[in-house]
């Protein structure tokens, strides 16, 4: 077991932020692709007309993780990506219990899942990935936040504001 935590280390598993990065990166590409579908015919649902309702997801879809992307440089617009990701796959998660059809009548119905909801419990996921984007982005803009206060208040040689995360 020694010999494969050295491994992992040495591959860089430890890497500050790696997860972060990773969690980020993902979702940006899932956003990317899930998005892409909405503009297709497979892809299409009655509300708002059948081609309204995929275009508002897919543009929705491309603003959240194109916030999310821009997140890799500023947090501020990273925190408006995770939020949105957050009402999203939030939105998505409330109906897995009244999917019609979503448990299979022959095994006894809850919690066998037929493949509606099996499809959406991958939102449950991303909903805990959105959450942690947004908190760190928001520890992030607050550090980023008092760590400019703290330069500015130096250089007028007055005590440092409190901040946000002192205590942390």
């Amino acid at each position: 077991m020694n010999f494969i935590i050295r491994s992992l280390i040495q591959l860089g598993i430890l890497k500050k932020d790696l997860d972060y990065h990773l969690l980020r990166g993902v979702m940006v590409i899932i956003y990317l692709f899930f998005g892409y579908q909405k503009w297709f015919e497979y892809e299409m649902y009655p509300v708002f007309g059948m081609r309204g309702a995929t275009y508002f997801l897919g543009v929705s879809e491309w603003v959240f993780g194109a916030l999310l992307f821009a997140g890799f440089w500023n947090k501020k617009l990273g925190i408006l990506g995770a939020l949105g990701s957050c009402f999203s796959f939030a939105a998505t998660s409330t109906i897995i219990p009244f999917m019609p059809d979503g448990w299979a009548a022959s095994a006894g119905g809850f919690p066998a899942m037929t493949e509606r909801v099996a499809f959406l419990m991958k939102d449950l996921v991303l909903l805990a990935v959105s959450v942690y984007l947004l908190r760190q982005d928001v520890i992030r803009a607050s550090l980023a936040k008092t760590t400019s206060s703290d330069s500015s208040a130096a250089l007028r040689q007055e005590p440092a504001p409190t901040g946000v995360m002192e205590g942390c």
